[in-house]
């Protein structure tokens, strides 16, 4: 190989990389377009679902108002390598499990949607208000 097809090569090489490492932070999105920032809310129900997955996990709580009439919210957590780090598990949290969440609202009520800020299972005094990442 002459020198000029070498360094084409190795050019090429970088730029794969660059762009393979770009993709990834293009895609992520801005917590302050999908949540209101400076507000909080909690709420109060029965864990229907938990997603352990990267980039983000979900649970999905179904809360009960006043009328007797449920709602299944999806409240976003940090990244399931992350929940790990903090000794999260998919086995941590389970159907049916009674939870407190706090978190910040999404900017359309109608999603019923939150970011998790702390969460609590009464039960047993399990809590967590960790590293949201």
């Amino acid at each position: 190989m002459t020198r000029k097809v070498t360094i084409v090569i190795l050019f090429l090489l970088f730029l794969a990389g660059a762009f393979a490492v770009a993709v990834p932070l293009l895609a992520h999105h801005s917590f302050a377009a999908t949540y209101i920032d400076d507000k909080q809310q909690t709420i109060e129900g029965d864990l229907v679902q938990f997603v352990f997955r990267n980039p983000h996990s979900f649970v999905h709580v179904e809360v009960g108002d006043s009328g007797g009439e449920k709602t299944r919210w999806a409240v976003e957590w940090a990244s399931g390598s992350s929940l790990n780090g903090q000794g999260i598990t998919r086995e941590t949290l389970k159907f049916g499990d009674h939870v407190v969440v706090v978190g910040q609202p999404g900017r359309n009520e109608e999603d019923h949607r939150m970011r998790m800020r702390s969460i609590a299972r009464p039960q047993d005094g399990w809590k967590w208000a960790g590293n949201f990442q």
